[in-house]
């Protein structure tokens, strides 16, 4: 029973390996993209420059501008490198500090083991502190994380990165979240991203709102109409907002004059984000706390007569109601379960039936009765019996 099943707890940790390892190829990547970029086109000025050396079109004191604006072009370039360089070393930490995590984890055997209790421990702290930041509560997150020692585990400044873009946007502007979408112009292409579309589609709404029509039909004409062959419809829905006023009560054009749609953005940038940044869509918490009362959650369950008290889905007023739309589930053999202590009973710990017919653990009913001079009070029905008159039940 205590044995640890490693698979099914590992298939949660993808993301947490995925993370580091992915964003260091992409430093790499960028890093390698803008060398190559830049030694082409100082491969090229320097030629130039040698070629109308030769030609007699430069005089000394131009060659020698040319070469030391190239020369700090270099320099640039080595800082650019050097931020690279800490951030390969940054992620590249990382992978090797979570793969150590895991690898602790393989080599647990048992659930009951102080081994586990601190694993878990620490697991627990990196799923709560993945709530908070993606609820806003990054300097408690931040908090947490150093106290416990675990800033290699998580992932706070990739937060913090989407969180200056979400204020913009909760401020009413797009420039910010626009200027990350052309950061990240090819990658939202294989997500078939319409993010930087509906970012245009609001800085149209917010022109037209203001009553400045000109500029608005100017910036459709540049921004929108690049998009129409995939949003036609849209366009032509959201260039009728010309004839209405923002206060019109015209149900279609009154939505998209309606301040909500800024949360709406939010959520989808969001969304995008956390897909490039292979995060999962929901948070770790309520990911692993929805796996756990699905393999609780019984027809039991919702029975009260049959409710367990230690069973977290039968309490309907905290857990239960979160696991009313999870599935049932899958049980191959049945236990039975002691209502008086919520243990199992089995060979170690067999079912005992009062005179009543009603039926609890061995272990629970000693117990009660030790402390109760030999009696034993049943919790259904208040009757109270001597301990002698229990006997044992064979289930066939």
């Amino acid at each position: 029973m205590n044995k640890i099943n490693h698979d099914q707890l590992l298939s949660l940790e993808h993301p947490f390996v995925k993370i580091p390892v992915e964003k260091f190829r992409s430093s790499l990547r960028t890093s390698q993209k803008h060398i190559e970029k830049e030694i082409a086109m100082l491969t090229d000025k320097v030629t130039e420059i040698s070629k109308k050396s030769v030609q007699g079109s430069m005089d000394p004191k131009q060659v020698e501008a040319a070469l030391e604006a190239i020369v700090t072009r270099l320099s640039t370039l080595k800082r650019k490198l050097k931020d690279t360089r800490a951030d390969e070393a940054l992620y590249s930490q990382r992978t090797k500090v979570r793969l150590q995590h895991l690898q602790e984890f393989t080599s647990i055997s048992t659930l009951d083991s102080d081994d586990f209790a601190r694993w878990s421990r620490t697991r627990l702290n990196r799923i709560v502190i993945d709530y908070m930041l993606r609820d806003g509560f990054r300097e408690t997150a931040a908090l947490l994380a150093k106290n416990e020692h675990i800033e290699d585990l998580v992932d706070i400044e990739l937060f913090t990165q989407s969180t200056k873009v979400e204020q913009a946007l909760m401020r009413q502007s797009c420039t910010e979240c626009l200027q990350w979408c052309k950061e990240n112009n090819s990658n939202l292409k294989k997500l078939k991203s319409t993010l930087e579309f509906s970012l245009r589609e609001q800085e149209f709404i917010e022109l037209v709102r203001e009553r400045r029509p000109q500029e608005a039909i100017a910036y459709a004409k540049k921004y929108l109409t690049p998009w129409q062959e995939t949003h036609m419809k849209e366009i032509s829905h959201v260039m009728g907002l010309l004839a209405f006023q923002p206060d019109t009560k015209c149900f279609p054009y009154k939505r998209l004059y309606d301040k909500a749609r800024w949360n709406d953005l939010i959520a989808q940038f969001r969304s995008n984000s956390f897909a490039l940044q292979f995060f999962t869509p929901e948070p770790l918490l309520n990911v692993t706390l929805q796996a756990g009362l699905t393999a609780l959650k019984t027809m039991m369950c919702y029975q009260h007569e049959h409710r367990n008290i230690n069973c977290p889905v039968c309490d309907p007023e905290t857990l239960g109601a979160l696991a009313v739309d999870l599935p049932m589930s899958q049980h191959l053999n049945s236990s039975i379960v002691c209502r008086l202590s919520g243990q199992i009973m089995n060979e170690d710990n067999l079912p005992m039936a009062l005179p009543n017919g009603y039926v609890y653990s061995y272990n629970a009913l000693t117990e009660m009765a030790s402390l109760n001079n030999g009696k034993i009070t049943c919790p259904r029905t208040g009757a109270v019996f001597d301990i002698s008159q229990m006997k044992k039940v064979f289930i066939s």
